[in-house]
């Protein structure tokens, strides 16, 4: 496993975006795939807790709108298990 850093600074977590469908929509979420490695080695059990995770690691650093908070989840949860379960 590689080792994760914290970005030293805003810029170095914007050059750490990936491109995800929500709702439809695509939207680039910076320090995604980090927050994907942070839940993996957490060991939680169940999709609720892995999403409940995952919202908010991604909350540190992308603005997810109220009224967007399921598809988020449902988006998280989807690019988790994609790169969690081959």
């Amino acid at each position: 496993m590689a080792e994760r850093t914290k970005p030293c600074c805003a810029a170095e977590a914007m050059r750490r975006i990936r491109q995800i469908e929500v709702g439809g929509i695509v939207v680039g979420l910076a320090m995604l795939d980090d927050a994907i490695d942070e839940v993996r080695d957490m060991h939680l059990a169940g999709a609720d807790a892995i999403a409940d995770e995952l919202m908010k690691q991604i909350t540190i650093y992308n603005y997810v709108p109220r009224a967007a908070e399921a598809a988020y989840r449902t988006a998280l949860l989807r690019e988790y298990e994609k790169k969690v379960k081959p």
